[in-house]
């Protein structure tokens, strides 16, 4: 496997200033012999001419948060990651490759949950590159790479967990935004090991049921709520009525048997559990009549 290796490149204006100098010499002596008609003087130093402006090729910059990764016929020399003008072998092949953060959002994908309910689900992956080798030399096209492990890590999550949480205990797609982008980075992490990437932050930008079960499953969902909202409410209703008749006996405002009692708490739990106003009832007989 292949593995960064630091290269110090030769400061570019000490060797700019060099061949400047080595190139106006060598023209100005091929001048001169080319006067003196010495064709062996001349051929000379426009040989060395030639070298200089090969020498001139060998410059090359590094930007900000860039590299410069350097072959020689095949084999990988180096890379340059210090900014500024630099110099190097005329030879050396120089590839650019990008360090700074880059992100992307996948497609949205449709798979099925841990439930096997059909979603529509997309991410947001945030990376950068931190071996250049790796990402140049171990697979094909990194960007690419990148992009397609990063939505074969989005499948594989999804369908490890469900859409909904059942239990207190579920750790679910949509109600686990944390613990999800947590385990999605990891998953992203471990497919681009080799490619000498770095994942920053992955995280869950859509989330949706698939159009043919939409319906369906809000129809769930609004049943689930409506449930949990009546528990609430019968429970309070409970509490309030228990409330009520301690505070009666307490005061002693009147005396009721059991059969009163639960007639009590049935207007009671009918009046403060029921979706509609209740409607008073005058009594105008007695208690029992």
């Amino acid at each position: 496997m292949y593995r960064e290796i630091e290269h110090k490149g030769t400061p570019g204006l000490v060797a700019l200033l060099l061949f400047l100098t080595g190139s106006g010499v060598a023209l100005w002596r091929v001048i001169e012999s080319a006067r003196v008609e010495n064709p062996i003087g001349a051929g000379a130093w426009a040989l060395v001419l030639m070298v200089a402006l090969l020498g001139l090729s060998g410059l090359f910059t590094v930007q900000p948060n860039d590299g410069k990764v350097l072959t020689l016929f095949g084999k990988y020399i180096g890379t340059v990651r210090d900014q500024g003008l630099w110099w190097a072998n005329p030879f050396y092949t120089k590839k650019r490759i990008s360090l700074r953060v880059r992100n992307f959002e996948t497609a949205k994908l449709k798979v099925n949950d841990n439930h096997s309910n059909p979603i529509e689900i997309g991410a947001v992956v945030v990376w950068k590159v931190v071996d250049t080798a790796e990402a140049m030399f171990e697979v094909d096209d990194y960007s690419h790479f990148v992009v397609m492990q990063s939505e074969a890590a989005v499948r594989a999550l999804a369908s490890s967990y469900p859409y909904d949480a059942h239990s207190a205990s579920d750790i679910a797609l949509s109600t686990h935004a944390a613990e999800v982008a947590k385990a999605l980075q990891q998953a992203v992490a471990d497919r681009l090991q080799k490619a000498g990437v770095e994942v920053i932050e992955a995280r869950l930008s859509h989330l949706a049921y698939a159009p043919e079960i939409a319906s369906a499953m809000l129809r769930r969902q609004q049943a689930a709520a409506i449930i949990a909202a009546r528990q609430k409410i019968v429970e309070g209703a409970v509490t309030m009525v228990e409330n009520a008749l301690d505070l009666i006996a307490v005061k002693g405002i009147v005396a009721l048997d059991d059969e009163r009692k639960a007639t009590m708490v049935s207007n009671l739990l009918v009046v403060l559990c029921s979706d509609r106003d209740a409607q008073p009832v005058v009594n105008t007989g007695s208690l029992y009549q």
